[in-house]
């Protein structure tokens, strides 16, 4: 029973490996996801600002159909 145990333990040992210590002054890796996302919202929502501001301004012309899509004759 005790080296069933024993290989059991092992086994798992192998399967589930002990994460890596992570040192304390280090953000865990969800934080880092976390504080990533934060910073591409604030990144898009600064971009769709200064858009929103510079088409009140008449600086920009809205398009509603990307030109990409528009057919000439």
């Amino acid at each position: 029973m005790e080296r069933q145990t024993k290989a059991m333990r092992a086994l798992s040992r192998r399967a589930f490996p002990e994460p890596d210590a992570v040192a304390d002054e280090e953000p865990a890796p969800i934080d880092q996801a976390r504080v990533q996302r934060r910073r591409q919202a604030a990144a898009t929502e600064a971009a769709a600002l200064r858009r929103a501001r510079a088409e009140g301004a008449g600086l920009v012309v809205r398009e509603t159909v990307p030109r990409s899509l528009v057919r000439t004759a």
